[in-house]
């Protein structure tokens, strides 16, 4: 009994100091950002771009990155979603009876998800170089593009298997073809879909290596696809590696913005699964 006890007592010990230091750390990196990059923040930082002499501690901001990293990220997204849905779909609605397939489909999506994002801006690279682009937004769209399928496909999977069958059977012998059936799957799923976008639009705005090589750095704002394109995450390597202080400071109310933006999506994901979830009851 003795014993028994002694156990539960470690284990719930055990329990407390892990959820202490998760939640410790998270504070501590969100507290340091914001102690080392607040006294940076200012309208500048979020409304202009770099000035002469930016990168060495005078006038600018950082508008440049915040607009390139919307581009790529949403470009990404949007791009991403319409190629994951139909294979979600098809996955789930056209390969009934192909067990063995379906399941390794999904474990090379699984694959795929793990893979470091630097390999996928190496491929994006060996693509741009075989097409004869360069360093522009529409490299760096497509290298995050092939980041975030999986992230999407997966997430929408997962999603679609909710569904109950049954809904699916009375689609069916109601005379609907698979595809009718596979629209009102659709509707059925709508929190999950944003909650997908919501993920992989995350995911793709605070990804550096998959836009390293792809994407270039511009002190402009794009206007067109074949443009060099900036983002935050390069925008604060570049500037956390200066030597100058006020540039540094500049940098780490950078990350404070990108960590705003990530906080807020990581948010209303949240919201969106509990609502989901809420009407699956």
């Amino acid at each position: 009994m003795k014993r028994r006890k002694f156990e539960e007592l470690f284990f719930r010990v055990l329990m407390v100091l892990a959820t202490i230091f998760v939640a410790g750390s998270f504070f501590l990196i969100v507290g340091t950002i914001f102690y080392k990059g607040a006294p940076y923040m200012n309208l500048d930082m979020i409304t202009k771009t770099p000035g002469g002499g930016f990168y060495i501690g005078k006038e600018g901001g950082i508008l440049n990155a915040i607009i390139g990293s919307m581009y790529i990220a949403g470009g990404a997204t949007v791009l991403g979603l319409l190629i994951s849905i139909p294979v979600a779909i098809y996955i789930n609605m056209y390969m009934d009876g192909k067990t063995f397939l379906k399941n390794t489909l999904r474990m090379a999506f699984d694959v795929l998800f793990g893979i470091p994002s630097i390999v996928y801006g190496a491929f994006g690279f060996l693509i741009m170089v075989y097409f004869g682009l360069r360093a522009s937004l529409l490299g760096g769209i497509i290298a995050v593009t092939l980041l975030v399928i999986p992230i999407l496909v997966r997430t929408l999977d997962e999603v679609i298997r909710t569904v109950p069958l049954e809904l699916r059977d009375a689609a069916l012998s109601l005379g609907s073809t698979r595809w009718e059936m596979a629209k009102v799957v659709l509707r059925q799923i709508r929190p999950g879909i944003f909650t997908a976008i919501l993920l992989s639009f995350g995911r793709a705005i605070g990804d550096v290596a998959s836009v390293l090589f792809t994407a270039g750095f511009s002190d402009n704002i794009p206007t067109s696809l074949h443009e060099p394109a900036a983002t935050l995450p390069l925008a604060i390597f570049f500037q956390l590696s200066s030597p100058v202080e006020e540039v540094q400071g500049r940098g780490y109310a950078s990350a404070l913005v990108l960590t705003i933006v990530v906080l807020i999506i990581t948010v209303l994901s949240e919201a969106l699964i509990k609502n989901f979830f809420k009407h699956k009851i």
